[in-house]
């Protein structure tokens, strides 16, 4: 289905659940989050019957995300009956990769296609300051699992912050050298808890392009907002995703899913369908509804303009 812009929508992220084994600064507050009553919450079986009434319009790509989309229980259970829906040709999913060890081969075996992992730091110390906690060991050794699954591309997202990792933006480049993944650094969002943080500590994708010098760039990925580009010699790919200095919202081809049953037509609109209400109420109307969410998704963030206003949901609340 496309929207009142011409945009193909294919693409859902699915967030199961906000919550999270770490405490990321800039993303969760150190005591964490109250945990919402079950009723409040989307099961499994209704995010299946969504994703089913999703297909005819055109709905063939899932990404499941959260929180830490590997808390919750059942999480196999739910991507093997996600690949069984006719019409899904991808599952992929977004994590801090800190279970990854134990569970990245069951759920290859339920159908997942790949992960995107989440690591801002690779030194020890900094990792578990970031992460309020979080061992960095178990990551790698997660990323280490995925790449001997042959699950390819292994892409790791970095959130380069101004004045606090920035000076391991040579780290992450050289771990393409070696290895056959996507680092990819993503731009500080003014989302949630990070709004404070963007105002002080943003820094450009183009900034650090700059720094890392001579880069090959490669043709765009369909359907993917990372401009790629490679070091001579390496194996992998670097990629930069802009969404403050170049919105790539002309291209945008997906809708959002939150834990607890809004449909989100953008990431930084606080414009939201309360699906989970329609679901238990008129089931059989619900495709009309997730119509309605797509026709409502608006041309273009505006957060790089002045008076801006942001998210005012956390990007745990709403699917990473």
């Amino acid at each position: 289905m496309a929207d009142q812009y011409q945009r193909k929508i294919n693409y859902m992220r699915i967030s199961i659940t906000d919550l999270c084994n770490m405490r990321c600064l800039y993303c969760m507050p150190e005591e964490g989050i109250q945990k919402k009553s079950h009723k409040n919450m989307m099961s499994y079986e209704e995010m299946i019957t969504l994703v089913k009434a999703s297909v005819p319009l055109g709905i063939n790509k899932l990404r499941i995300t959260g929180g830490e989309p590997l808390v919750r229980r059942g999480v196999v259970d739910l991507i093997y009956s996600l690949a069984a829906i006719e019409g899904i040709n991808e599952i992929t999913m977004t994590t801090n990769g800190s279970l990854l060890e134990e569970m990245a081969e069951p759920l290859k075996k339920a159908g997942l296609t790949r992960f995107n992992i989440s690591i801002d730091s690779l030194k020890e110390e900094r990792y578990k300051e970031i992460t309020r906690g979080g061992e960095l060991k178990k990551v790698m050794n997660g990323i280490d699992k995925v790449i001997d699954l042959g699950m390819m591309p292994v892409k790791l997202n970095t959130v380069m912050i101004g004045g606090y990792n920035e000076d391991e933006l040579d780290d992450f480049a050289n771990l393409t050298y070696d290895h056959p993944i996507d680092v990819r650094f993503i731009e500080l969002m003014p989302v949630g808890q990070a709004s404070h943080w963007a105002k002080t500590r943003f820094i450009s994708n183009e900034t650090l392009r700059n720094r890392l010098g001579l880069l090959h760039p490669l043709k765009g990925n369909s359907g993917s907002p990372a401009k790629y580009y490679q070091l001579a010699g390496a194996k992998g790919k670097i990629g930069f995703i802009n969404p403050i200095s170049d919105h790539f919202c002309g291209e945008c081809n997906r809708i959002r899913l939150t834990s607890d049953g809004k449909l989100k037509p953008c990431l930084h609109s606080n414009v939201e369908f309360d699906v989970l209400m329609a679901l238990r109420k008129d089931p059989q109307n619900i495709e009309n509804f997730i119509r309605s969410a797509i026709d409502a998704k608006p041309e273009r963030h505006h957060l790089n303009q002045e008076n801006a206003i942001y998210s005012e949901r956390n990007m745990f609340q709403i699917g990473g």
